[in-house]
């Protein structure tokens, strides 16, 4: 593999120029998938306008609105990091409330956040349509690997040595999270698009051989 170093402006048209060319003729589901030093959420909401000018209808999604309660997240210590990797998101909530429905024969009928995870309730969102052709744009840690139905997935990556240094020290307990994600689920591997952001001001694209 090789990265061949781009702007970030540049990264953020060329994804948009990417995303929009896909199929339109239902809608679109992109995994902003990287752990939280890599600010997905940063990329997925770049994306909103370029994608909008491309004449489609976009919703964001955060899979941190998809945490399960804290009595499940926590049922082996709060710094566990087998249980942060493999129980803490509601993948049934994501799917039923956000994939699902974006599905060929699906509604476009979406709910944007199920649970509060600072005060452990369910949030009071209301459900909002997504246009067919619309793109949703979901970004989130450990997103690959779980049989999810994406239709396009988006890895920002970072060496172990650079995702150490820029983690919180109160975080570090999830770093062999990722550390297993790496190589269990194969994130630079399995995504379409692989972007390495040791640096996240200086991104560079992954190309495969």
């Amino acid at each position: 593999m090789r990265a061949q170093p781009i702007s970030p402006a540049l990264l953020v048209e060329q994804l948009a120029d990417r995303i929009a060319a896909l199929p339109g003729t239902s809608w679109t589901r992109v995994a902003i998938d990287g752990a939280p030093p890599t600010r997905t959420g940063d990329l997925a909401d770049a994306l909103v306008d370029p994608l909008r000018l491309r004449g489609r209808d976009v919703l964001r999604v955060s899979a941190g609105d998809f945490l399960r309660p804290a009595s499940l997240r926590f049922e082996y210590g709060r710094e566990d990091p087998d249980a942060f990797y493999t129980d803490w998101l509601d993948e049934g909530g994501l799917v039923r409330e956000v994939l699902g429905p974006l599905d060929p024969d699906g509604s476009g009928r979406i709910l944007p956040a199920l649970w509060d995870s600072t005060i452990d309730r369910a949030t009071r969102a209301s459900y909002v349509t997504l246009a067919p052709g619309g793109v949703l744009l979901l970004d989130g840690a450990l997103l690959l690997g779980r049989g999810l139905p994406f239709d396009h997935t988006v890895h920002l990556s970072m060496s172990r040595g650079a995702l150490t240094r820029r983690t919180d020290p109160d975080e570090e307990w999830t770093l062999p999270a990722y550390a297993r994600y790496e190589d269990e689920a194969q994130p630079t591997l399995t995504a379409d698009v692989v972007v390495r952001v040791d640096d996240p001001r200086h991104p560079a694209l992954v190309k495969h051989p």
